[in-house]
């Protein structure tokens, strides 16, 4: 099931995460209608909507709302505050960098603070958190922030797939599909899906 949540900025914080939950509440519900394993839930998003799968995730688990049996979390958006060494040195690669990340943090939270289902990187408290795939490039702006919640997680005794890909810029798997790194990058994808849902 796809999401089509509300965008920013004419719908900043906290309509988009707002609008993944209730597809996640709605779609467990149905799941006998729809013919899926409730236990077998997992949810997955690149870039900001990996963000929003990770902010999705912390509803659930703050809410006692569905069970999620994996993240699968592609370079996700983490961390407004744009302070980590990798989003002052990714300036001019790829289709995201340190000026279009700020823009966007801008237009996502509007007039509001940012909190933790806004920015996953707030967040202390991970444990409860469902077993995670995360993967980012060494050329991504997000690199250190994901490097960073990926720990937290470990911290937490999560089960957690860390990938840091060297040469990888922001979404590079999908500008160059037939590059070696990418078929890597998505092999590996494919791997860890299966593996987690059978």
């Amino acid at each position: 099931m796809n999401v089509e949540y509300r965008l920013a900025p004419e719908h900043p914080h906290p309509a988009p995460v707002e609008d993944c939950y209730a597809g996640l509440k709605w779609f467990a519900s149905e799941a006998d209608a729809l013919g899926v394993d409730a236990d077998r839930i997992a949810i997955y998003g690149p870039s900001a909507g990996g963000g929003l799968t990770i902010a999705t995730t912390l509803l659930s688990v703050d809410r006692n709302g569905p069970k999620i049996c994996f993240v699968m979390a592609l370079y996700p958006m983490l961390d407004d505050r744009n302070v980590t060494a990798s989003s002052h040195q990714v300036t001019s690669v790829g289709v995201w960098d340190r000026a279009a990340n700020i823009e966007a943090w801008e237009a996502y939270l509007g007039r509001a603070e940012a909190d933790h289902y806004a920015a996953p990187a707030r967040r202390e408290d991970v444990a409860g958190f469902p077993p995670t795939f995360i993967d980012v490039g060494t050329e991504d702006a997000f690199r250190d922030e994901d490097i960073a919640f990926a720990g937290k997680l470990l911290a937490a005794g999560v089960p957690t797939e860390l990938h840091v890909l060297p040469g990888a810029y922001h979404g590079s798997e999908l500008m160059a599909a037939t590059a070696p790194l990418s078929q890597r990058i998505l092999s590996r994808r494919f791997r860890a899906l299966a593996e987690h849902l059978g």
